[in-house]
């Protein structure tokens, strides 16, 4: 069924202001690397209802979900004017905190293409915030070029095949505006004598058979041979077990 689905636009409120999708979209199928992947912690109703708890996404991360999200939303500012876009949503309160720093007048867009996420997103929100949740994959947003004043990744890119997380890269770069902002949020090689590291690298192995790759290239690696971007800054967290890359189209 899951293949089947057809790519729609679901507006949280209809009393944002906010205009309606005019552009045509495709149909978005669930890829089947995240089918055969990941069934377990994104794409099964009861992965989704089981995985999004604040106290187990917090455990997961050792203890700095909170400071992680915080990192983010700080780097991003405490206003957002314009359009901002989440790619893939976040299990916790991650995208709860971020459309309250949603300035007035501006709007948040949040993307995933399974349909589940969005569902379970929507139950999260407050009944009036300026937000839309619109299904689409991450390597073909369907969004037209610079057409956005921020975008987000949290945590996506290490659960993403090589070809995956290079097309992912550069449609956020596509749709992002001349000076916009790019904020990426994920895990980085912990530094060599972290206690956690061996731990870490072993429960990546077993369960998320892309993230070594963000251990053993920077992301910048990921991006178009011709981007050049005007600002570049990476900031690590937790002995450099996270990292935080801001980027100025």
């Amino acid at each position: 069924m899951l293949d089947s689905l057809q790519a729609k636009v679901v507006t949280r409120s209809t009393k944002t202001g906010m205009p309606p999708e005019t552009s045509s979209v495709w149909p978005v199928k669930v890829p089947k690397y995240l089918q055969d992947t990941y069934w377990w912690a994104y794409v099964h109703p009861k992965a989704i209802a089981f995985w999004d708890r604040q106290w187990l996404i917090n455990l997961i991360l050792f203890g700095n979900f909170k400071r992680l999200r915080n990192a983010a939303l700080s780097a991003l500012g405490e206003n957002l004017p314009g359009r901002t876009l989440q790619i893939a949503c976040v299990y916790g309160d991650f995208s709860v905190k971020l459309a309250q720093s949603i300035s007035p007048g501006g709007s948040l867009d949040v993307v995933d293409v399974v349909p589940g996420q969005l569902e379970n997103l929507k139950r999260k929100l407050p009944a009036e915030v300026p937000v839309r949740t619109l299904q689409r994959d991450s390597i073909s947003l369907q969004f037209a070029d610079a057409s956005y004043d921020q975008v987000i990744l949290f945590f996506l890119l290490h659960e993403q095949p090589d070809s995956v997380r290079r097309q992912t890269l550069s449609e956020a770069i596509r749709v992002l505006k001349p000076g916009g902002k790019l904020m990426i949020v994920d895990y980085h090689r912990p530094a060599l004598l972290h206690p956690l590291r061996t731990f870490l690298r072993l429960i990546l192995l077993w369960l998320e058979p892309f993230a070594l790759d963000i251990w053993r290239n920077e992301v910048i690696s990921w991006f178009p041979a011709d981007f050049q971007p005007s600002e570049f800054r990476k900031d690590t967290f937790f002995g450099r077990m996270y990292q935080r890359i801001t980027i100025r189209r």
